[in-house]
């Protein structure tokens, strides 16, 4: 068995790559980072360190690389004849990889079985955007592509910190991992990774990790860089940031109990087990790591306008949402470029503006209101 993995990051090595391993896949890592490559290319293992509770390291073997920026051809054959390809590449980068996986599926065998695409990124429905820009790029071809493609959507989470230079191509991650996937698309006949979780409904799965980890995490960066903390371990031990991330969990939690029906107690299980995450010291994430791309993270559908919209929708409390957006606002790091465009548009625009062009939400939508606001403030 063979799966095609994109984006040879720390995340692909030491989580998703990790598990398509487990499960006896040879994993072809596809990146456009020269010197990544050829150091994944040129190593015949590397470790996972899994550090907390329980921690321990995990040797990977059997994987190849390919430079998709100047081997496209090698690229194209490896996913012609591949079971499973992947992404970890971030949701806004998709569009770019969109093509050559169309001309991979174009040229696989009319017989050979149906190829699994699964976009494993903090987004809703990463697959379906991913599948659109397939058959965009297939052109005359599309139904070529769901002929002989499975889309099917994913949610993943696992907190993969920045790095030690010194580290080689091995990686340290936390010992939770979850990868849920919907099984509809498969008909009965799901890949076989033992690592993953096949469910028939995803969508109260992406909710929940979404807007209790995601939306955690990056509350923990926002209230810890404004604090003047450094590391997110050392943030979230602040009594006040870990206030407002509980507050701010319990808004969401409202939310994923309201909306998807979940039993109450489970969902506030699932809380204190994230927030006992956010507290691992062995972990060296920091808050510029966690808070880079604001404008992303403050968009329509995404941790924090997405929650607080539905939120707003149905008449509850948004206070703690929007008390984070006020501190995501303050997040100025020269080196994210994302952040220095959030800082030129809060100079450049009125707080009205601002939250349109932001958040894309409506002047009349019952959030708008609390935004401009915190968006006026000094």
């Amino acid at each position: 068995m063979k799966a095609v993995h994109f984006g040879a990051g720390n995340i692909g090595r030491g989580f998703i790559g990790l598990l398509l391993h487990e499960a006896g896949y040879e994993v072809v890592f596809a990146d456009v980072n020269a010197d990544l490559i050829d150091a994944i290319g040129s190593a015949d293992s590397y470790d996972v360190h899994e550090v907390g509770e329980g921690g321990r390291t995990k040797t990977v073997t059997g994987f190849r690389a390919i430079n998709s920026s100047v081997d496209e051809d090698a690229l194209v054959r490896e996913i012609a004849t591949a079971d499973i390809v992947t992404t970890a590449i971030g949701p806004n980068v998709l569009r770019f990889v969109a093509p050559v996986i169309a001309k991979g599926l174009l040229a696989r065998e009319p017989d050979a079985s149906r190829l699994a695409v699964m976009a494993c990124e903090n987004a809703i429905s990463a697959t379906d955007i991913l599948a659109a820009e397939i058959r965009s790029a297939a052109g005359e071809r599309s139904s070529d592509v769901d002929a002989r493609a499975v889309f099917a959507n994913t949610a993943v989470d696992r907190i993969v910190p920045g790095q030690d230079p010194s580290a080689g191509i091995d990686v340290t991650v936390e010992t939770f991992c979850e990868w849920v996937i919907e099984s509809g698309p498969f008909a009965g006949s799901v890949p076989e990774i033992p690592g993953a979780t096949f469910v028939d409904a995803l969508g109260p799965y992406i909710e929940r990790k979404l807007y209790t980890v995601n939306t955690g995490h990056a509350t923990a960066a926002y209230a810890g860089f404004a604090a003047g903390h450094g590391r997110i371990a050392e943030s979230f031990a602040d009594p006040a940031v870990r206030d407002l991330v509980e507050r701010v969990l319990r808004e969401t939690s409202a939310l994923l109990v309201a909306k998807h029906e979940l039993d109450p107690s489970q969902q506030d299980a699932y809380r204190e087990k994230i927030l006992a995450r956010f507290a691992n010291d062995a972990l060296p994430d920091t808050v510029v790591r966690v808070g880079r791309q604001p404008l992303r993270k403050l968009s329509r559908n995404e941790r924090f306008i997405g929650p607080a919209a539905q939120l707003a929708e149905r008449g509850m409390l948004t206070d703690d949402l929007v008390e984070a957006v006020g501190l995501a606002l303050r997040f100025d790091v020269e080196e994210d470029p994302e952040s220095v465009e959030l800082q030129k548009l809060r100079r450049e625009t009125t707080p009205a503006e601002f939250v349109g062009k932001v958040t894309g939400l409506p002047a009349d939508h019952p959030l708008t209101p609390s935004l401009v606001q915190v968006v006026s403030a000094p």
